[in-house]
């Protein structure tokens, strides 16, 4: 018996190609049509491995978010650990930003994602924090890598800083003396985020006993 033509259509495979679809062309460009189209199949075929474009958005969730390392969550000293967790998680989105938005409003079910969460909700109980506390850092925590993700400061900034110093010299200052720093625009958000992360940790810091 001859061996088939092209590899056996998965559950697997098809949430790859899918990711691969909202990576390049976005979330609106995550159709059934489209996605048979880059595997080399009929549409029809898709829904024997996935039953609807919602258990299609499911699968994709559960690729992101086995890319998310939670191990540090159990670090010992929680301001590294969770620190180390959030570079990392926001690194996952920055890979893929354009899933954030197919994403973040969707319930959160998949398993590993849960125990992601309950991992940081008991790093954060660790470190001194009420069960209230926690879940609003965990929020704010949230709001920081996935606000820095999906939509970069300097994204906004398109001219070179002295373009903008006739009309706006203290937004031109401030451009021109942070990519002075290094690393340019990407050496500003990278800055920037850190410098929301370390107050986020402070701030936690200043809720433990």
């Amino acid at each position: 018996m001859g061996r088939p033509s092209r590899a056996l259509l998965t559950r697997e495979r098809i949430a790859l190609a899918a990711l691969q679809v909202v990576d390049e062309e976005g979330p609106d460009g995550l159709t059934m049509r489209a996605l048979a189209e880059r595997l080399g199949v009929k549409a029809a075929s898709l829904y024997n491995h996935v039953e609807s474009k919602d258990a299609l958005v499911d699968a994709v969730s559960e690729l992101v978010n086995e890319e998310i390392d939670h191990s540090r969550l159990a670090d010992p000293d929680w301001r590294a650990g969770l620190a180390a967790y959030a570079r990392g998680y926001r690194a996952v989105f920055l890979r893929h930003p354009n899933t954030i938005a197919l994403l973040a409003r969707r319930r959160v079910e998949a398993d590993r994602a849960l125990r992601g969460y309950d991992a940081l909700l008991a790093l954060l109980g660790r470190a001194g924090l009420s069960a209230a506390d926690a879940a609003e850092v965990a929020a704010a925590l949230d709001y920081l890598v996935l606000g820095s993700a999906l939509e970069t400061f300097t994204a906004g900034f398109t001219r070179a800083p002295e373009a903008y110093r006739p009309d706006y010299p203290a937004l031109a200052d401030a451009l021109d003396a942070s990519f002075a720093r290094g690393g340019g625009a990407a050496g500003l958000d990278d800055r920037g985020f850190e410098l929301g992360l370390r107050l986020l940790l402070d701030g936690v810091a200043g809720r433990t006993p």
